[in-house]
């Protein structure tokens, strides 16, 4: 089937921030990168922020984060909720709006770690820091919500999450959910999911740049991405995990191996909401304040996770 357009409202803010044209011809340093990516995150960010009872940064298990508390009395979920940006890009700052936005929607404590980043950090800083987090978050309910856990992210930080879930189930520890936008589930170069060629130019990410992603992620161990968790899609057993939404941009290179992973997972016996959304693109959950329809689909995915941790 003919891919959708782009959202007019994205395209209209992509043309803003001149990033509706081809891809640079020489590849931007991973500084620039950062910047980009930040600058981008930060305009579209709400304003004013978000009102949530309080946010706090902090350390857990000797990585930091920042906490969002809701307006909720009383025991309510807690949401570890792990920023995207390629294992690369990315920071507190880049998704506060998105945790804000969670905090208030589903009157949950949100969690957010500051994890290591590559290069300067390869696999497996990354998911050690998560992990780490996320059991500090179950070993000490009363410190945070008291209620259930969840976690939570988008494209590495799906990807990240994942991970934590696998982990999770592993060692026997609650999670009640795992939200996932547009997760990458496949850090294999060269593998031949659709959405890879149809997607790799014109909608903002590019398969070439996540491809060079993971090989920043992955320079100390490239054979990594072959197994979980870097690749949460090629685990051995999915069975057992924590019911699952996977929302994933039409027009996005990880759309097939975001949806792959649902697919598994429901074959596992997994509860799954599984949604491609026409017309958004990688990044999504980010420019609902400039896009009805990516509004529209983070209210979706928001609205099936809180009724998942809220029965």
């Amino acid at each position: 089937m003919p891919l959708n357009p782009i959202d007019p409202q994205i395209t209209a803010l992509l043309e803003q921030f001149g990033l509706s044209g081809p891809p640079p011809a020489t590849p931007p340093t991973v500084e620039q990168m950062r910047a980009g990516n930040r600058m981008l995150s930060l305009a579209v960010a709400p304003d004013p922020p978000i009102e949530v009872a309080s946010v706090r940064d902090d350390r857990l298990a000797g990585v930091p984060v920042r906490i969002y508390r809701p307006e909720a009395a009383g025991p309510v979920p807690t949401v570890v909720f792990i920023h995207g940006g390629g294992f690369v890009v990315g920071d507190l700052d880049t998704h506060d709006g998105v945790c804000r936005r969670l905090c208030r929607d589903l009157g949950a404590v949100v969690a957010g770690p500051d994890y290591r980043l590559a290069p300067e950090h390869p696999f497996p800083a990354a998911y050690e820091d998560c992990l780490a987090v996320a059991r500090h978050v179950a070993d000490h309910p009363a410190g945070f919500g008291g209620g259930p856990l969840a976690v939570a992210g988008d494209s590495a930080g799906a990807n990240l999450a994942a991970g934590v879930a696998l982990a999770f189930r592993d060692e026997g520890r609650p999670l009640a959910a795992q939200l996932l936008a547009y997760p990458a589930t496949d850090l294999r170069i060269g593998i031949g999911h659709p959405s890879r060629s149809e997607c790799a130019t014109g909608y903002l990410l590019t398969t070439a740049e996540c491809e060079n992603d993971i090989r920043l992620y992955l320079a100390d161990d490239p054979t990594a991405g072959t197994r979980a968790p870097v690749s949460p899609l090629l685990a051995e057993d999915l069975t057992g995990l924590a019911p699952a939404i996977v929302g994933c941009g039409e027009l996005d290179p990880l759309r097939d191996e975001g949806l792959a992973y649902a697919d598994a997972l429901a074959a596992a016996g997994v509860p799954v909401a599984r949604h491609v959304y026409p017309g958004l693109i990688h990044g999504f959950i980010n420019y609902g304040t400039r896009s009805r329809a990516a509004d529209a689909a983070v209210t979706q995915m928001y609205t099936e996770l809180g009724r998942l941790l809220r029965p």
